[in-house]
């Protein structure tokens, strides 16, 4: 490989919010241990990133600065090489970052007491952006058969026709089942959406992020009247681990919902004045997509030794290959643990530190999600140490 996907980086002290979450925790945990939890990376930045930033930091002056025509270009040329999808510059509006950029849709377009529809179980900030701005968590269940998830469309289409619920609040690639959605579910999603006339809110933030076999579909690519009614939130942070620098490229292709979009960022004081973020964005979209390659091969690797280990020393646990994102989702329910004895078991017992199945919904009690952007050797390590307390638990 080209690339440096091997050496373990100690981000201790650094400031790192899931390191700092791990030790608050468990205060006692193993100076060697790596948490596998929130969902950035523990690997180095692309060297084209860093070398652009110092070339560029050499050169700039870092006043407020705002969108350039070389970041735009870079998005539009990302998105029609990348996915297929042609969108004009001025349906780009840079935010700070997808989940204040969610809770800004969710605050413009419905109202309080209004429902918003979400599969659940999903990426927690959600339940977040509905309940805590007055409206109505809608929840749809995924339907889950031996590790595989699929949209229970009868129960989308009974929450679609209450009146109450104004926009669906999707996610695709699917945090944390790790679905890559097929154009026939999309299809069927966005007949209910028309025919319901429903906002959609499309959270595809890991769209770059898919498995070998799978292809990405952007949603409102699928057609103009769907188009009409969607906003897209995508990022360069969790593709390129630059989660710090708060860029993300949310796509409104509807003139009036743009600036009803923009109006309600700007109550909030929300515009994006940061000129490290949008040359890095630039930087990502321009020279990083060999980087981009190998880091998916990595990451497709790491989930089949995961899958393997289970396998071949507790089968007991689930762990089915994913579609996309990094995040490979864990049937822990055959350990009978009631939801919080197993957050203990994992971080107390086994110092390992995932992302606790409950906080996704209701529906993911019993699961644990484990972040695959690290070394292979940290993955291995992690896993070792849960093997060794699982078979304690196993002799008392």
């Amino acid at each position: 490989m080209k690339y440096d996907f091997t050496t373990k980086v100690n981000r201790a002290g650094s400031g790192s919010r899931k390191w700092d979450a791990m030790y608050q925790v468990n205060p006692h945990v193993d100076s060697s241990v790596v948490p596998l939890s929130v969902a950035d990376m523990e690997f180095k930045m692309p060297p084209e990133l860093t070398e652009g930033l110092k070339h560029y930091l050499d050169n700039a002056v870092l006043g407020y600065t705002g969108p350039t025509v070389t970041y735009k270009e870079a998005v539009q040329n990302w998105m029609k090489v990348q996915h297929n999808w042609t969108i004009a510059p001025d349906w780009i509006v840079p935010t700070a970052g997808v989940v204040p950029a969610i809770f800004n849709a969710v605050r413009a377009f419905t109202e309080p007491g209004d429902g918003v529809i979400l599969l659940s179980p999903v990426y927690y900030p959600f339940f977040r952006a509905i309940r805590l701005q007055g409206r109505i968590v809608a929840a749809c269940s995924l339907q889950e058969n031996d590790g595989h998830y699929t949209i229970d469309f009868e129960a989308l289409e009974r929450l679609a026709a209450n009146p109450r619920n104004k926009a669906l609040l999707f996610c695709s690639p699917h945090n944390p089942v790790g679905r890559v959605w097929t154009k026939e579910e999309l299809h069927k999603i966005e007949e209910i959406v028309l025919k319901h006339n429903l906002l959609l809110f499309s959270d595809e933030i890991h769209f770059d992020i898919v498995m070998p076999g799978y292809t990405h579909t952007v949603f409102q690519s699928l057609g103009d009247d769907l188009a009409e009614r969607t906003i897209t939130f995508t990022a360069p942070s969790k593709t390129f681990n630059i989660a710090g620098l708060g860029i993300s490229n949310i796509i409104i292709k509807n003139e009036n919902m743009r600036k009803t979009f923009v109006n309600a960022q700007e109550l909030g004081a929300g515009a994006l004045f940061t000129a490290l973020s949008y040359k890095a964005c630039e930087i990502c979209y321009t020279q990083c997509a060999a980087w981009l390659d190998e880091f998916l091969s990595v990451i497709d690797a790491n989930q089949r030794i995961v899958q393997q280990f289970f396998q071949t020393h507790h089968p007991e646990i689930k762990a089915p290959l994913i579609e996309g994102t990094y995040l490979q989702w864990l049937d822990f329910r055959a350990l009978g643990m009631e939801h919080k004895a197993l957050e203990e078991f994992m971080t107390q017992t086994a110092q390992v530190f995932l992302d606790e199945g409950y906080i996704f919904g209701a529906e993911g009690r019993g699961f644990e999600r484990i972040n695959l952007a690290a070394p292979a050797s940290v993955i291995t390590e992690t896993l070792e140490r849960l093997s060794g307390a699982l078979r304690n638990l196993k002799t008392k």
